[in-house]
């Protein structure tokens, strides 16, 4: 059929090629045989002999590139829309398309305003470094993260993902903190849990030469002895799991980074309140399951129709909690940011805290007003991180 959904969504394409329109194109809903794989993702790269559509199959542990000349694009797509993909997206600077289609090329193509009104330059096919070289990092396997081959095992993508993307955060916070020229740390995980990035951070400050002590805080103790074995296996002399709750735990010594990621409810405040009264000089945490003040929010008139929806106010509770942990961070001395750290579809628990001690902190006294006023507008009666902090 020269005018299916399929074979204009394909012209669509190329036209988008041949002007140099073309933004992205994803390929979902797999409907073949093969085992884990996903969707096949398109882009223009820049190779010695001229541009290229760089096509990524993604599967459940890995991903399988190739490039291929713009001419066979279409063809190669043409095969693989209906018989194994039953929806694509066609993203450019002139229109965006859906396709919905079946294996005899019947289906829907849906045209919408541009999202992109510029196309992005076509980037060099080099191969990006990972923060963490998985290869150097056996304690990933012993943790069950990755197969023996070095590849995500079944169900730990995401989590691969997870701790690569926080290497890489960790790494760009270090470098603009005081911090990055410093030859000796001392760094507290508290609520490590299984480690994974507890073991990241002590890669991470091993690869670059630094001497620093790492300590992981955990309350169970069957964790604490399974990541303690896995610590001396893995020859991290300076890496060692405490068995604790992070409320109790008793800091002894200077701080010079504290991580908390994934502490629930109210323990990511024992943990920012940890890190704040051991000066830390970056306090770094992802919080999950805000339920203190959740039970506590009073919609305020003005919200009284967004906030009945549940969904609505547990997520506003999340960004009120989170909100006041960042200004609680900044009236004691802290230049605090919240923001996303990973892609959602990796993980719900997606947001970061992250706090450096400022060398002259600012007058407290006008954050303290707008606390009071923040508590005051959403009728909050207490939050644990300003008790403990006697705010």
């Amino acid at each position: 059929m020269t005018d299916s959904p399929r074979a204009r969504f394909l012209a669509k394409l190329d036209a988008s090629l041949r002007a140099g329109a073309l933004v992205k194109l994803t390929l979902s809903a797999y409907c073949g045989a093969e085992p884990g794989l996903r969707n096949v993702y398109g882009r223009v790269v820049a190779l010695r002999d001229g541009p290229h559509v760089s096509l990524v199959w993604r599967y459940a542990t890995r991903d399988v590139t190739k490039n291929v000349p713009p001419s066979e694009a279409g063809p190669l797509l043409g095969k693989l829309l209906g018989a194994e993909f039953a929806r694509a997206h066609l993203f450019t600077t002139t229109g965006d398309w859906q396709l919905q289609c079946d294996a005899q090329g019947e289906g829907r193509l849906k045209a919408s305003r541009p999202v992109f009104a510029v196309a992005p330059e076509p980037e060099h096919d080099v191969k990006k470094r990972a923060p963490l070289a998985v290869e150097h990092a056996p304690f990933l396997h012993a943790l069950g993260v990755t197969a023996a081959t070095g590849e995500a095992r079944p169900g730990m993508a995401d989590k691969l993902r997870q701790i690569q993307r926080f290497v890489e955060i960790l790494g760009h916070l270090v470098d603009d903190s005081p911090l990055r020229d410093r030859r000796e740390l001392r760094v507290l995980d508290m609520g490590a849990g299984k480690g994974y990035l507890t073991f990241a951070t002590a890669a991470f400050f091993r690869d670059r030469g630094v001497d620093a002590e790492v300590i992981g805080v955990e309350a169970r103790p069957d964790l604490v002895e399974l990541t303690n074995r896995v610590a001396r296996e893995s020859g991290f002399a300076r890496l060692r799991f405490e068995r604790g709750a992070i409320g109790d735990f008793a800091v002894e010594g200077a701080v010079d980074l504290l991580i908390a990621l994934h502490a629930c409810d109210t323990a990511t405040d024992d943990a920012l309140h940890q890190g704040i009264r051991a000066g830390a000089s970056l306090i770094l945490a992802a919080p999950c399951c805000h339920k203190e003040i959740r039970a506590q929010l009073v919609p305020p008139p003005v919200l009284r129709e967004v906030l009945r929806h549940g969904i609505l106010a547990e997520r506003e509770a999340e960004i009120v909690t989170d909100g006041i942990r960042a200004l609680l961070l900044e009236i004691h001395g802290y230049k605090a940011g919240v923001f996303e750290f990973i892609a959602p579809e990796h993980s719900g628990k997606n947001l970061m805290i992250a706090a450096q001690r400022r060398a002259q902190p600012p007058d407290p006294a006008p954050l303290r007003e707008r606390l009071r006023e923040l508590l005051a507008f959403y009728g909050i009666r207490e939050q644990h991180l300003a008790r403990l902090l006697t705010v």
